[in-house]
């Protein structure tokens, strides 16, 4: 699938998944089960999605300088990522993902040094040949990167976390103005206020990607409205990095030229994929495997 290419520039992250029966009572010895342990966060999950779509992604992180941080790297260029990293003194970011039997998660996550690269580093990339960057504002680094893609002419799209903007959207709407898309699951959404979606819009966002979970998703613009269902009840075994994957096969869709209506669709498919497997990067499908699911779905 041609595509311009996409920079995705935040976190990495080791992460490990637990499956547990309950959650523990205070003093109680509870036996778990280790699904995986993989390269996880919010952005490095995206720039894969993004490549299994059959997009072209170049990954920015710093890591830690601890023993696993070089093979989080690897990983993600085995599957074809291109890397720009350095490393910095310090502990890479780790997630523990604890699933509970209906396949909600609990994440317990120690920051480290990789949850968002240095404002000096962030400031010495270059978009030269950039045609998209994406990222979460974990960092002071967000503010100069979007004003250097807005002097290129680069679209750029936005994870809103909660935890990024716990202070009000004010906080960062100097990054909202003029982003082709803000990604926002539905606690996003809820602390944002009344009419969070029309919030972002008045701030200037030219789309909206709401996530709604096993409904699905929508995309609002200041004049479209368009949802995508998974037409099936989805079998949850692991939600773990659902809406990282729907953000990068979005991003790679209408890179490749596709209508959000089409990029929507799929996204969802895959991100429905996802959840029906453990874990958050090995769960999601290439496009042959998404493919087959999505035959497979509309019988």
């Amino acid at each position: 699938m041609a595509t311009g290419k996409a920079l995705f520039v935040g976190d990495i992250s080791l992460d490990t998944t637990l499956q547990l029966g309950h959650i523990p009572q205070p003093d109680e010895k509870l036996h778990v089960r280790i699904d995986n342990e993989s390269a996880g966060g919010v952005i490095s999950n995206a720039a894969l999605a993004c490549r299994l779509a059959g997009g072209n992604p170049v990954l920015a992180v710093e890591t830690g300088d601890d023993l696993f941080a070089d093979s989080l790297l690897i990983s993600l260029q085995q599957a074809g990522i291109e890397i720009v990293s350095r490393k910095m003194p310090g502990r890479t970011c780790r997630a523990i993902v604890l699933i509970e039997p209906h396949g909600e998660k609990r994440l317990l996550l120690e920051p480290g040094v990789s949850l968002y690269p240095s404002l000096e580093w962030v400031q010495s990339l270059s978009l030269d040949g950039i045609d998209w960057v994406h990222t979460a504002v974990y960092g002071e680094g967000a503010w100069p990167l979007i004003e250097q893609a807005r002097q290129r002419g680069c679209k750029w799209s936005l994870d809103l976390e909660p935890a990024t903007f716990s202070n009000g959207i004010a906080s960062i709407e100097s990054l909202l103005a003029g982003a082709e898309v803000v990604f926002c699951n539905q606690r996003a959404l809820a602390q944002l206020g009344d009419n969070p979606v029309q919030q972002l819009l008045a701030a200037g966002v030219n789309a909206v990607v709401s996530t709604l979970g096993a409904r699905g998703a929508s995309y609002t613009t200041d004049t479209d409205h368009l949802e995508a269902r998974y037409p099936l009840t989805p079998t949850l075994v692991d939600t773990t990095g659902a809406g990282d994957c729907l953000a990068g096969w979005f991003i790679a869709c209408l890179l490749a030229g596709k209508s959000p209506d089409a990029a929507l669709t799929e996204a969802v498919f895959a991100a429905t994929y996802s959840c029906e497997r453990a874990g958050a990067q090995p769960s999601y499908p290439d496009r042959q495997q998404l493919a087959a699911f999505q035959q497979a779905s509309l019988r």
